[in-house]
Order: structure tokens, then sequence, then C-alpha cells
């Protein structure tokens, strides 16, 4: 399995969101709510309209899942950005079916999207705003970037805006600080730094 690096880039953040608003809310909602809660996405994915609103449409403060991986019961509050997507996304649905998947296919039955199309979605954006680049057979040269990517660059921006390393251990459910670091990437950007400040000679 290839290892993916978070999305350290604001800039580059605002443009895959845009990107992905004019493709559709659904996939505009995907990567909001990837990169501001850090659910892995077979959590995300398995969410229900039930799970994230009320009965009248609103959505909630909060969401409680039980994580398909580790089977432990996890609540995760919604910030601003992700509520409001989530509003204007569900507000945009024909009907609201409760029972209906988040992600759901737009194949016509009640199936949520799969991983691959998830995968398909975050990296197709990626590479259109030239995150992602491919040779010329199509394999990709820089940007590794997949579903996993939303749940690092929650990680790596939480950590760069100041929260205690420790709590996201606990958010990730990680045995050591020290794996957090590296699983959003942190440690890389201290190597570089170590390297580009050596100007010895």
């Amino acid at each position: 399995m290839v290892s993916v690096e978070p999305i350290r880039s604001k800039k580059q953040i605002r443009a895959i969101r845009l990107l992905l608003r004019g493709d559709s809310l659904r996939n505009e909602l995907l990567f909001i709510l990837g990169i501001n809660v850090g659910l892995r996405i077979s959590d995300i994915l398995k969410l229900k309209i039930k799970d994230m609103a009320k009965p009248d449409g609103v959505v909630k403060e909060y969401v409680s899942i039980k994580e398909q991986k580790t089977g432990k019961t996890k609540r995760f509050y919604l910030g601003k950005i992700v509520k409001k997507t989530a509003q204007e996304y569900l507000d945009s649905l024909p009907e609201l079916e409760l029972e209906h998947f988040v992600f759901k296919s737009r194949k016509g039955v009640n199936k949520a999207i799969t991983r691959h199309q998830a995968y398909r979605i975050i990296n197709q954006a990626a590479e259109m705003i030239g995150l992602v680049e491919r040779d010329a057979q199509g394999r990709i040269i820089t940007g590794e970037i997949g579903t996993h990517t939303l749940r690092k660059t929650f990680g790596y921006h939480a950590y760069k805006k100041g929260t205690d390393i420790v709590l996201l251990q606990d958010i990730f459910n990680h045995s050591s600080p020290s794996m957090t670091l590296r699983y959003i990437g942190f440690t890389e950007d201290q190597k570089q730094e170590v390297y580009l400040s050596s100007n010895l000679g």
C-alpha cells in the first residue's frame, strides 16, 4: 500500500473544495467532512442521513458512530464549515430520506459510494489542481493522494494550530505520540527543516 501525505497548503485545500463544489455538493461534503473530523473513509461512507441530521433535516451539533476498525463508539463534533456544507447538501436533496446514506451512489439504489469511488473523486480533484502529477504511462510521479489524505490533513492542520499531540493520538487511537507525528507527516516536515537549515561550509 502506498503511503499518502496530508494536504499541507490551505490554498490547495480551497482549490480542491471549489473544484468539487462545481462537480457536486455531495463530493464537496465528502472532502470537507474528511478534512475536518479525522474519520477513516470506511466510517465516513457508512454515515446515514439520520446520523447527521435531525428528523426535520437540520444538521446535528455532533455525530456518534461505532468505528468499523476499532468497534469503539466515537463522538465527533461538526464545526461551522462542515455544518454549513452539510446543510446545503441536505437542502439540495429532492426529499430527505433519513435511512439513506449521506454519500449515496447515483445509481438509484440506497447504496453508499465505494471506497474506490471516493478515492477517484479526491484523486482527480488533486490532479486537476496540480497536486498529483503523472508520467506518460499514467503512473503517479509526485503527490500521493488518497482517501487517507483527508484524515491526515485533519491531524496535520490541527497539530499546526496547537492541538496537543497526545489529544490527537487519542483521536486517532494511536499507541504513541511519535506514531501520530509520523502519521500526520510532521516528522517529514521536521526532517526537511533540519536538512534545509544545515548550511555548513
